[in-house]
């Protein structure tokens, strides 16, 4: 429903800063508007203690009146034409988007199993006997069997974890099943839903 009269923030223009409000940036648009630079400056200096109160937690940075003013240039569209107090050069830094992160390029064999998983793999080709290969191979095998379980591949098979850990491995690893005991994993059966009600 539209009333008429009152002023809807989604009919207005949108803010550069948000954070500031709309009437500090009405400030701003006046200050570009005032006659003499010596009139603008001293606006802006007014409105930067304005902006302070706004964000009280940016005086925690060293820098934070270098932030206010290049906020300040921001929001004025660069068109605030008075002797800065500060350099505002690098103003622009504040709307550059970061730069996208690069995803992993190396291949996971069953991704199911994940990138860790296959790196032990990895590790178990070329690790010399003994008990850290033991205790190596002992955990490795346990996490298969629960990323199984968690991501619904199949049962819960010992065959196939062992079979897995042999093909990923190129055969250095071969389970005993005979003796080799995986840890209990206790499969999580979905509960009914009960619409709000209690059980009596």
């Amino acid at each position: 429903m539209e009333i008429k009269g009152l002023d809807y923030n989604t009919q207005r223009e949108s803010l550069l800063m948000p954070e500031y409000g709309r009437e500090i940036q009405k400030m701003v648009d006046y200050a570009t508007t005032l006659p003499t630079k010596e009139e603008r400056l001293q606006c802006a200096k007014s409105i930067v203690r304005l902006m302070e109160t706004k964000v009280p937690q940016m005086r925690e940075n060293a820098d934070f009146q270098q932030t206010l003013w290049d906020h300040l240039y921001l929001m004025s569209n660069k068109a605030l034409d008075i002797d800065w107090p500060f350099d505002v050069s690098g103003a622009e830094k504040f709307h550059a988007k970061p730069a996208p992160m690069p995803l992993p390029q190396g291949g996971i064999h069953l991704r199911h199993y994940g990138k860790l998983v296959s790196e032990l793999l990895d590790h178990l080709k070329d690790m010399p006997d003994g008990e850290e290969r033991e205790e190596l191979i002992r955990l490795t095998a346990n996490q298969m069997k629960r990323d199984l379980v968690q991501w619904g591949h199949g049962s819960m098979d010992d065959e196939k974890v062992a079979d897995d850990m042999a093909r990923l491995t190129d055969g250095a690893v071969q389970l005993d099943l005979q003796h080799f005991i995986f840890e209990r994993i206790n499969q999580q059966e979905p509960q009914p839903k009960r619409n709000g009600k209690k059980r009596k």
